[in-house]
């Protein structure tokens, strides 16, 4: 199987009508460009549009609506009022390390006795752990909090009736057909199906519950004799695990998230700040989250133990936290190591596969970390647009991790195919699953027939979605920084992209081997461009070219310029999209 190199470009929605676009500018006062984008993402009137850009938190909606919450604050109050001992039980990705910081500072500063656990990756696995529930009944505890996870351990919930603690379950993911018994279970995709709560991650289900048990606590007098806790403190972990989970930064996200990256750039918690130093990072956005902070936290869950990442959050005592903060550096540089290999086993293994029109992707070895794996599919879906599950196996049985393509319900699918698994959960678009060697190849024929019932050969090939088709002239610096108050980017609010076409490429070079530097020009006006990771196809940027690009700007010596970010691009005229 070779990689998918053609790409189709897509307007990101039904082409909006000049009227539209028009009026919205004029009522928010905004340039026509900025509106087209607004307008493509969904906001179409002037009060959308009010709401979007001011973001505010005052806009978040009653937590009392998520279900099984009031049950859940009553039982953690009379913790609080009682001195009963409260147990975190967390996960070991970036959600689940920020979810279980942020319930355990917050107890703490509520008055709370509080202890916390989160699973290894490699000896525990995945959801809540019967030792970590025996340990805690051990060590005095009376309940179990539980953030990221949960929703499946029907097993470990009865364990902990048996041993007299009351579970609270806090999750965010797909709940199975039966739901473990618990004293609560606050999950979003247990509401009904318009709720805007669907898309939250764990930390932000837990952030939920902290609001909704500050303000029951607040009713009841319980603040009277103590200082009353800023939940607002806690936004720059809600915003790193939302982030980091990658689920949609529309809605409820957005407010929550563009609030928390304020506190990110701050660094004023002294973990994040010691993060950001070895990270490098200068200045915080939705980005340099993804790519530069997150991954050293998740560097300790997929090779070392998660709890040094909370331990680094918590953490008040600069002794601590540097020496801390070096080690998640030095696991994530070991983590892209052992990542690369993986990857170029992977890719070896595909390319030998005798079935290259196949689906999906399924792939295994008994050599591979199970804690990398993830990120290595990632990578593969990537290249070759298809979903892709790969097993890292030890004495026969396998760990997997599943990442997907737009238009195919990972989970959904897992449930088609879960007859040779041993267990399974996760998201629409990324999942884990565990499965013993001999079932390997009925699992493999599962997945490929649900992959084939679901997806079309349309589906096999990428979509890169854009913005509308402008001139180059469009930008200045004045309507680059308008643009920006889209922030923060992500999934279901990318950053804008737009499609040039017909321009002469000047000066092109490869900057480090790897990126391709060049001048657009059309009409008489120049352009910078910047092409990251594609400087194999510098050949092609002979004749007039078509990019799509998203427009930012570049700071150099203390000046300012615009420069297009090239997604892709090709030879005028070669293809036809629309």
């Amino acid at each position: 199987m070779q990689p998918v190199n053609l790409r189709k470009w897509l307007l990101r929605a039904e082409e909006p009508d000049e009227e539209g676009i028009v009026q919205l500018s004029q009522e928010l006062n905004i340039q026509k460009l900025t509106a087209q984008a607004l307008i493509l993402r969904g906001i179409v009137n002037k009060e959308q549009g009010i709401e979007f850009l001011r973001a505010n938190l005052s806009a978040l909606p009653d937590p009392d609506l998520l279900p099984d919450m009031t049950i859940a604050c009553a039982r953690l109050e009379k913790a609080l009022v009682q001195g009963e001992k409260i147990a975190v039980h967390g996960d070991y990705d970036v959600d689940g390390i920020t979810g279980c910081t942020l319930f355990v500072e917050t107890l703490r500063a509520f008055g709370g006795q509080v202890e916390y656990h989160i699973p290894l990756r490699l000896k525990d696995g995945y959801g809540l752990s019967a030792d970590a529930i025996r340990h805690a009944h051990e060590h005095g505890c009376s309940i179990i909090l539980s953030v990221d996870c949960g929703v499946s351990a029907q097993v470990e919930a009865d364990f902990a009736a048996e041993l007299g603690l009351d579970l609270i379950i806090t999750d965010h993911h797909q709940p199975p057909d039966h739901l473990p018994v618990c004293h609560a279970l606050v999950n979003p995709q247990l509401t009904s199906g318009t709720s805007p709560w669907k898309d939250l991650s764990g930390v932000g289900v837990a952030f939920f519950v902290l609001i909704a048990l500050r303000r029951r606590l607040r009713e009841n007098g319980y603040f009277s004799t103590r200082k009353e806790p800023d939940l607002r403190q806690g936004l720059d972990l809600v915003a790193l695990g939302t982030i980091a989970d990658i689920v949609p930064l529309g809605g409820i996200n957005r407010l929550l998230v563009r609030s928390g990256l304020q506190l990110l750039e701050a660094g004023t918690r002294p973990g994040i700040a010691a993060l950001k130093r070895v990270a490098d990072v200068k200045q915080v956005t939705s980005g340099v989250v993804g790519f530069r902070l997150a991954p050293r936290l998740n560097a300790a869950g997929r090779l070392e133990d998660a709890a040094l990442g909370v331990k680094l959050l918590l953490g008040d005592d600069p002794q601590d936290i540097e020496p801390l903060a070096e080690m998640l550096d030095g696991f994530n540089r070991d983590r892209q190591k052992i990542e690369q290999q993986t990857l170029l086993e992977a890719i070896s293994q595909v390319e030998k596969l005798d079935q290259p029109d196949r689906y999906s992707l399924v792939l295994s070895s008994p050599n591979w970390h199970s804690g990398v794996i993830g990120i290595v599919a990632s990578r593969l879906v990537e290249r070759y647009h298809r979903p892709t599950v790969l097993i890292a196996f030890e004495n026969g049985l396998g760990k997997g991790s599943a990442r997907s393509i737009s238009g195919f319900h990972l989970y959904q699918a897992l449930s088609r195919s879960a007859e040779p698994l041993a267990g399974f959960g996760g998201h629409a678009m990324a999942a884990g699953l565990s499965i013993a060697e001999e079932n390997l190849d009925d699992f493999k024929v599962a997945f490929e027939a649900a992959a084939r019932s679901q997806l079309s050969a349309t589906d096999l090939l990428p979509m890169l979605y854009h913005d509308g088709e402008v001139a180059l002239s469009s930008f200045n610096l004045s309507v680059l920084k308008e643009l920006e108050m889209l922030n923060p980017y992500g999934v279901g609010n990318p950053q804008p992209a737009f499609i040039s076409r017909n321009c002469q490429v000047l000066a092109p070079r490869i900057l480090a081997d790897k990126h391709l530097k060049f001048d657009i020009e059309e009409n008489g006006c120049r352009v910078g461009c910047i092409a990251f990771g594609q400087a194999g196809k510098f050949d092609q940027l002979g004749g007039d070219v078509d990019l799509l690009y998203r427009p930012g700007i570049n700071q150099w010596r203390g000046k300012e310029s615009v420069q297009l970010q090239v997604v892709d691009f090709r030879a005028s005229g070669c293809c036809n999209d629309e």
